[in-house]
């Protein structure tokens, strides 16, 4: 039997690198004026910023302090609970395959809207964005067509956070405990597979409405999700007692 922590390790030193990250982008941004969410955040692949490695380090990237705290603390309110009965091993192994299957949602969703547009802009406005664009970004401007704008932000606007992972991490723990109450706004109890529920279908909902200055990355999130589940049920079928 697995003892119970409150603060189990793979939890634990995942607050940590996050933590370590989020200074280092402070202080090399304080210091040098430059954003390592440019070289650690997820890009598009067509992008020149794109770089192999950032499908793992964009999990550990966070775009404001709100944001890592946020993200950290549901990383351990619903992952110490799943770590404790899984073990540190299976969990850092669902911890990263909802994180990969998160962008890999992302990327298929962002393909898909870039054909759309490639398929209505000059190939050389297309080569102006992929190469120019980035540029044009760091000034704080935009291309003032709308399509090249949003293509350029689909270009080189990069992703990150760990919120991939944290709804793999959500779902994992509306199926291990369905009947937990969780407790929204520190007032409402619901119990957690009703919550799991809920929350994904906003999520879908939210991807799908695609509403102007949205810049969460909703199918990500449900990306995630699906990877978790995919995950789980694969488990269950092999065997893997993973309750």
């Amino acid at each position: 039997m697995r003892g119970f922590g409150i603060l189990p390790p793979v939890v634990k030193n995942l607050l940590i690198i996050n933590c370590i990250f989020f200074l280092a982008t402070w202080a090399v941004s304080s210091s040098l004026g430059i954003d390592l969410s440019d070289y650690l955040g997820l890009h598009y692949w067509e992008s020149p910023l794109f770089e192999i490695y950032q499908i793992v380090t964009y999990l550990f990237m966070h775009g404001d302090l709100t944001h890592l705290f946020f993200n950290m603390f549901a990383v351990w309110m619903f992952g110490a609970a799943i770590e404790n009965v899984w073990g540190k091993k299976r969990f850092l192994q669902y911890y990263l395959i909802t994180g990969f299957g998160a962008a890999f949602l992302h990327y298929v969703i962002v393909f898909f809207q870039v054909a759309s547009l490639e398929a209505i802009l000059d190939p050389s406005a297309i080569n102006m964005v992929l190469n120019e664009g980035a540029s044009v970004l760091a000034g704080h401007q935009n291309y003032s067509d709308p399509d090249l704008g949003q293509l350029n932000y689909l270009y080189h606007i990069p992703i990150v956070g760990a919120s991939g992972s944290l709804f793999g991490l959500l779902l994992a723990f509306g199926m291990l405990f369905p009947n937990n109450e969780i407790y929204i706004y520190m007032l409402f109890p619901l119990k957690a597979k009703y919550f799991v529920a809920i929350y994904g279908a906003i999520e879908l909902f939210s991807g799908f409405a695609n509403t102007p200055g949205d810049n969460v990355a909703h199918f990500a999130h449900l990306g995630g999700m699906l990877f978790g589940y995919l995950m789980i049920m694969y488990w269950k079928k092999t065997g893997q007692g993973i309750y």
